[in-house]
């Protein structure tokens, strides 16, 4: 039971932080039907921007939290500006093709500031672990969850009653008659790309503390970010939730009674059950729109 517990605690704390990469996913794909596969390199980062902030700068943590977050939602704004937006014929192929460059480019770019080592950063909180039935909870843990929570109340509050986020759903729906409406359907779609990689942000700056930053630690997590979101259902905020802390639960599961050695293909191996059995994810709607 002890062993147990002491699992779920690591999985759901892995499990939220793919969470809050799938919701950036699932943001930019309900404002545009993009799927972006540099969301990784989001992570990557945020991550280590934080570090740079609050390790190299020796800035306060809630300063480099906001500055890492908002540099990286500029450079998700830079993206579509300069790559998604100039595309005369932009066929959805073309679109998820200009993502992986871009991502390749992250991630040299990555390699060029912080160079090949890995960096690490001390918790959020210097409290000693919280003794549950004999499992250990650590307080970089409830941080997560914490923070993790507050987005998923915000992404809602901002989608359902505020009126960008209402067109933002609009220019989702149909992007001609929200601009015959008035709405600014560009601006839309660059506030999506900065919602989004701003989510990664959040993502890359949470698991910092947790386990070694380097410039190529997005790819994995944004491929079980992207797992999540479809194994909830991509499309859906609390599919996104539901998706990472099921994979994250999962993981942990695995690698405790099973091996270390499938940590990384138990989510492609959800993955492919769940495009087998239900397409559209366990809370999609079975008429979400796939290329």
């Amino acid at each position: 039971m002890q062993e147990l517990l002491q699992y779920l605690f690591s999985g759901l704390t892995s499990g939220a932080v793919y969470a809050v990469i799938a919701l950036g996913f699932t943001m930019l794909y309900n404002a545009t039907g993009l799927i972006n596969f540099a969301q990784g390199e989001f992570v990557m980062l945020g991550a280590l921007s934080l570090i740079s902030l609050w390790k190299g700068f020796e800035l306060p943590l809630a300063v480099a939290f906001v500055g890492a977050v908002a540099a990286v939602a500029v450079v998700g704004i830079l993206l579509e500006r300069l790559a998604i937006g100039t595309v005369r014929k932009p066929h959805p192929i073309v679109l998820v093709i200009i993502t992986v460059g871009a991502s390749i480019l992250f991630r040299g770019v990555g390699m060029m500031i912080w160079g090949k080592d890995a960096h690490s950063v001390r918790a959020f909180s210097k409290h000693p672990p919280i003794e549950v039935a004999g499992a250990s909870l650590l307080p970089q843990s409830l941080w997560i969850l914490a923070i993790v929570l507050l987005v998923v109340v915000w992404l809602q509050f901002f989608r359902r009653r505020t009126l960008t986020g209402k067109a933002m759903e609009a220019c989702a729906i149909n992007k001609k008659a929200a601009a015959l409406l008035g709405i600014g359907t560009e601006r839309m779609t660059m506030l999506a790309f900065a919602v989004s990689a701003a989510m990664g942000a959040v993502g890359g700056i949470l698991i910092a503390p947790v386990t070694m930053s380097s410039y190529d630690m997005g790819t994995m997590l944004g491929l079980k970010g992207f797992c999540a979101a479809m194994l909830g259902g991509l499309g859906t905020s609390w599919g996104a939730v539901l998706g990472g802390l099921l994979l994250g639960i999962l993981e942990a599961l695995g690698v405790g009674f099973i091996s270390s050695s499938i940590k990384d293909a138990i989510a492609f191996l959800l993955l492919l059950v769940i495009l087998y059995l239900r397409p559209s994810g366990i809370l999609g709607k079975k008429a979400v729109h796939r290329f």
